[in-house]
């Protein structure tokens, strides 16, 4: 039954971080914790081994979702290396902090970050998109093959390095991909257009992951067996969810999420503290 739990738990994980660029690990390590430790199902598992599952599971939905954005030619192939290559070192960082925190500190401390994504994902489509760092940094123009319409967005390369280090750093302490960060962050600073942002993510996330999960599997935070019903449901599940993506307007998907986070969150605070 756990495996079964596991691959279902791996396809919503795929859909939702393909379909909406969060990577997927902010749904599956909440849902593996719950299923493995609070339900007991899986009691052998430990916050560690969850993250190192979820890292390597974002190897599959970010290969899979970069595969499928690249026939769409919506990647931005510069800006998703500059960002792998501030999120690198922090995603080791953030692996050598993971190492040495408890269940109730990481369940406390993973539900302050789940709050504060569902707040982002919450506030974005009200922010007005800032000009500075446009304006400040390196330009570039897409044009959306789909209207024709054209864009202008940018960054200062030295900005971006930083906040994707601190981005990595979540990533590898908590497995959450950094996607969910750096996508609102591409939308309302650099002024991506939303699907380029969603994929340049997906790419970004599946470069990092692969650093990421060297660092847990050097650490031995991998449970090698769980990985086999996650990684083909997550590839499965991003496949579709990037397909989903070039079809469908995700605003009612993102204000599911939001409300599922904010719970999630409050839950993994409330399991932390007492």
């Amino acid at each position: 039954m756990e495996y079964i739990l596991l691959a279902l738990i791996g396809v919503c994980s795929g859909l939702i971080g393909a379909l909406i660029g969060l990577g997927g690990g902010v749904i599956l390590v909440p849902a593996t914790l719950f299923i493995g430790l609070t339900l007991g199902m899986i009691p052998d598992l430990t916050p560690q081994k969850v993250v190192g599952l979820s890292v390597v599971m974002m190897i599959a939905t970010g290969l899979a979702s970069t595969l499928s954005y690249m026939k769409s030619k919506t990647i931005d192939y510069k800006s998703g290396f500059i960002f792998f290559i501030g999120s690198a070192p922090g995603t080791i960082l953030g692996a050598y902090i993971n190492k040495g925190i408890d269940l109730p500190s990481f369940n406390l401390y993973f539900g302050i970050l789940l709050i504060i994504l569902a707040i982002i994902l919450l506030i974005r489509d009200h922010i007005k998109p800032l000009q500075w760092f446009v304006k400040h940094g390196k330009k570039q123009t897409f044009i959306d093959p789909k209207d024709g319409k054209s864009y202008v967005y940018g960054y200062p390369i030295w900005f971006a390095l930083l906040l994707n280090f601190v981005i990595g750093c979540a990533s590898g302490l908590f497995g959450i991909g950094g996607g969910s960060m750096i996508v609102p962050a591409m939308i309302i600073l650099f002024l991506f257009p939303p699907h380029v942002a969603i994929a340049t993510s997906m790419y970004m996330v599946f470069l990092s992951s692969i650093v990421n999960s060297a660092s847990h599997i050097y650490l031995g935070n991998v449970p090698w067996l769980y990985t086999i019903p996650v990684i083909p449901g997550a590839y499965f599940g991003a496949k579709l969810g990037a397909a989903l993506n070039k079809k469908l307007k995700s605003n009612t998907l993102v204000f599911i999420l939001r409300i599922i986070l904010l719970l999630l969150g409050i839950r993994s605070i409330y399991e932390g503290l007492f």
